[in-house]
């Protein structure tokens, strides 16, 4: 155990995640590169959780930083600013909502918590319509709606949620449908909840991806068809875009897109991209929901002055170099190239543009966490950095920056590849000892 382990270890709690049997401390980044305190240069194939979006240490926002810190810091939403209003009228713009207002917040856990907020006042409800092995955050409000179980501590909540099938599509009771029978099925499924349920539901919180979950996802035109339903209800559709937003599901700019025929979701929420890495998150909505609360309230960290500069240099070179085309064409090769191994060890390669899962199976073709954990320590060894998440544990997450190069792209394929045979090799070791 290194000094710096144990000096983390004594000072924060025991249920404080860290990657890696001997964690690592990442120093600096460059491109889609970071460096450990070591010296050691890792493709980053994480992103920072889906955080940094562009790049790291990009040239724009790191000097739209430097210049802004240098004359406030901080101000809240008390003053007015004109780069938060000007952030705040692009995002409106490309959020696709009529009428948009936009609320700045400091992470997706409370953007979440705000359009939970939003929508329980505006409907006078606190019965909530939640997509089962969700993920949405980890405060009390997120936590118990949250479908995962592996990151609910606490049936604790101050709301009643109800939980809807059709965020796995090759897992579950429906898996063995076609498409269009999946979407029949799960609709059905949430008009019966909704019969019996007892007064009006606020709203449906669903992420078009679901990140924690896996990058697990139904069909394309589900919540087009779940939306239909909830309209006829007056049921708020809250699209969680905190991973797939800003174009990294390559397709489409928003998750949503993907199931747009019904219209627009009620509410959006975003965050991680966005900053690049700073602490950004944020609600977007119709008007007359945005304003419904009755009391007062500001944001004392949400748009502060050096984050929305940022924000705004990220947004405008993302835009401006087509980094959502860029995810679409370099995460169709990686995921063909993660298809074409033909290892045993993956049971699926899933996702959509630069998110990617990599479910994981033993010999006999049950979900292997220890396989994941394998696959994540040799990726590591071999210069990748990589995620894990899923129900089970059981799936690789994939999320490089969205100006991944096709050269990084295929290199970082073999170097997974690679990991991947080798803990094919140790898991099957171990079965075989057993």
């Amino acid at each position: 155990m290194t000094e710096l382990v144990r000096r983390h270890r004594a000072v924060t709690p025991a249920w404080l995640a860290v990657y890696y049997d001997e964690p690592i401390e990442l120093t600096h980044g460059e491109g889609r590169h970071v460096w450990d305190a070591q010296g050691r240069r890792y493709l980053d194939f994480f992103g920072g959780i889906l955080t940094t979006m562009t790049e790291h240490a990009l040239p724009a926002v790191t000097k739209a930083v430097a210049e802004q810190a240098g004359r406030i810091l901080h101000t809240s939403t008390l003053y007015l600013s004109t780069p938060m209003v000007e952030l705040a009228e692009q995002i409106a713009e490309l959020s696709g909502i009529p009428d948009a207002k936009v609320f700045f917040t400091t992470s997706g856990t409370e953007a979440n918590d705000a359009a939970l907020l939003l929508a329980t006042a505006y409907r006078r409800s606190n019965q909530v319509l939640a997509m089962r092995n969700s993920y949405h955050g980890r405060s009390f409000t997120t936590v118990g709606i949250t479908g995962n179980r592996s990151w609910s501590p606490t049936s604790l909540s101050p709301l009643q949620t109800l939980y809807v099938h059709g965020g796995v599509r090759t897992r579950g009771p429906f898996a063995h449908l076609s498409d269009a029978e999946f979407i029949a099925a799960c609709t059905a499924d949430l008009e019966d909840l909704l019969s019996q349920v007892g007064g009006s539901v606020a709203a449906l919180i669903a992420e078009p991806i679901q990140g924690v979950g896996g990058f697990t996802s139904g069909p394309d035109g589900l919540f087009a068809a779940f939306k239909r339903v909830l309209d006829r209800h007056g049921i708020l559709w809250i699209s969680d875009e905190v991973q797939t937003g800003w174009g990294r599901t390559g397709d489409h700019f928003w998750g949503w897109q993907a199931h747009a025929e019904a219209g627009p979701p009620d509410v959006l929420t975003f965050a991680k991209g966005i900053g690049n890495g700073l602490s950004m998150g944020g609600v977007v909505a119709r008007a007359e929901v945005m304003d419904c609360l009755g009391a007062n309230s500001i944001s004392t960290f949400g748009g502060s002055p050096v984050t929305v500069v940022g924000a705004l240099a990220n947004l405008r070179h993302l835009l401006d170099h087509d980094l959502q085309g860029n995810a679409r064409r370099t995460g169709a090769l990686l995921a063909e190239r993660l298809r074409a191994a033909g290892l045993p060890i993956v049971r699926e390669v899933r996702g959509r543009g630069l998110m990617i899962g990599v479910e994981l199976v033993d010999g006999d073709g049950e979900p292997s966490p220890a396989a994941a954990s394998a696959a994540l320590e040799h990726a590591r060894e071999l210069g990748l950095l990589i995620g894990k998440g899923g129900a089970l544990g059981n799936t690789l997450r994939i999320a490089p920056p969205l100006s991944l190069t096709a050269e990084e792209a295929a290199e970082g394929a073999e170097l997974l590849i690679e990991a991947l045979r080798r803990a094919q090799h140790q898991t099957s070791a171990q079965e075989d000892h057993q």
